[in-house]
């Protein structure tokens, strides 16, 4: 191997020289030296483009025919990253750094300067690697379905890229200017605070990518609401410093990342993903309206049928009870039937028999505290389809019936009369 490589380096100093000689011989001497590192220049960039190109062909072919993508995904992500392209670039930048002095051995000033120029490349293309390392991996992580990866993914690339860009900036220089690289890390320690604050919002996206991906409460796609911002919609992006929501009214809103760890949220995907929507909402009733029901109310009430059953075993109960009592022909004596609470036996009886309410939610009508308003009579259960427009359409439909329904138990719903 070394002595192949010898062998490389003695054929590009003949051939060097072989130019050299040839501009000495046929060129006016003001413009020979100028002439020689131009050709030479060009002789090296087109050997090294010329191994990039070759390398380059060879290595995606070998990706293309020979692995099957599909079935190993990693190789996959690598290939569509071109990540392999980079490690071609820094092969031949390799190759063109150590041919540096076969070429330009009689010109060592030119010598030094395309020595810096290409271990400047050279950072360019290892920063470019890291980057499409990075790609490379969100690739799998988006191949393999696996959202909470790729949200801690993306705290951390966008801090390696900042941190990356940092620590390759001060290379660059140190190669550039010839600094030692403990100098600037030195002085460096004097703006720590001022790092710091400058970096404030991107060490707070860091950590809450981290922890959103640990914890999964959360992924890109979550349907999520935020009381604070008044916010409601699908989560589209969690960079590091932004999370982009987009509403459901085709608007689109951003947040700082970090409010995802210091903000309330609720997440609203799960409710999503089981296909079940709650209704929590209420009627208010007059209670000037509330009554107790005579005989004449109760055999008239009998006639609905989801009560009706009911209405007879309470009405045989409570007759019982009376005849131990005394003064029984005083309604107010003893157990009775009101209006409201009939009505309320109804309506859970009424949610109970919807076929578009889910039989294993929570199925409940219940009585909240008086306001003056009214009493709130509050209907808790859950749609078995959580599609909004679905949603609206079954809530619509109960309380269009309960309103109405009301009626035939003398109960007066609540409602502000406008003076004319």
């Amino acid at each position: 191997m070394k002595d192949e490589l010898q062998d490389t380096k003695d054929f590009l100093q003949d051939i060097s020289d072989q130019i050299h000689y040839f501009v000495r011989n046929n060129v006016p001497n003001d413009f020979v030296l100028i002439c020689q590192i131009i050709l030479k220049f060009l002789f090296l960039a087109g050997v090294v483009y010329l191994l990039d190109f070759i390398f380059k062909i060879l290595v995606n072919t070998i990706f293309k025919y020979f692995f099957d993508k599909e079935k190993y995904p990693a190789l996959k992500s690598i290939y569509q990253s071109r990540i392999t392209n980079s490690i071609v670039h820094l092969g031949a930048l390799s190759f063109a750094e150590s041919a540096l002095k076969s070429v330009f051995w009689r010109h060592p000033k030119s010598f030094e300067l395309l020595g810096v120029i290409v271990g400047v490349s050279i950072i360019f293309v290892i920063a470019g690697m890291l980057f499409r390392a990075l790609t490379a991996l969100r690739n799998y992580f988006v191949i393999k379905q696996d959202f909470y990866k790729i949200m801690a993914l993306n705290a951390i690339s966008e801090s390696v890229k900042i941190f990356g860009i940092f620590i390759l900036t001060v290379v660059g220089i140190c190669l550039i200017f010839g600094i030692k690289g403990g100098t600037i890390l030195g002085s460096l320690g004097a703006i720590t605070a001022v790092l710091v604050l400058v970096f404030r919002d991107t060490i707070l996206g860091f950590v809450t990518g981290l922890h959103v991906a640990t914890s999964k409460n959360m992924k890109v796609g979550d349907w999520i609401g935020i009381p604070k911002y008044n916010i409601e919609g699908n989560i589209a992006d969690i960079s590091l410093l932004t999370t982009k929501i987009t509403n459901f009214d085709k608007t689109v809103s951003t947040i700082p990342t970090y409010d995802l760890l210091t903000t309330e949220i609720k997440n609203l995907q799960v409710m999503s993903e089981s296909n079940t929507r709650r209704i929590k909402k209420s009627i208010f009733f007059n209670i000037n309206s509330f009554k107790f029901l005579n005989d004449e109310d109760i055999e008239r009430l009998k006639d609905i049928n989801l009560i009706s059953e009911y209405l007879e075993g309470k009405s045989v109960e409570i007759r019982n009870e009376k005849e131990k009592l005394a003064h029984k022909d005083k309604i107010v004596n003893g157990r009775q039937l009101t209006n409201i609470g009939v009505f309320r036996y109804y309506a859970q009886k009424y949610i109970e028999n919807d076929p578009d309410i889910d039989e294993k939610g929570m199925r409940m009508v219940r009585q909240l505290d008086i306001t003056p308003h009214g009493l709130p009579l509050e209907i808790y259960c859950f749609t078995n389809d959580s599609k909004w427009e679905r949603f609206e359409q079954i809530q619509a439909d109960i309380f269009d019936h309960l309103l109405v329904a009301s009626k035939e138990f003398d109960l007066q719903v609540m409602q502000v009369t406008l003076k004319v």
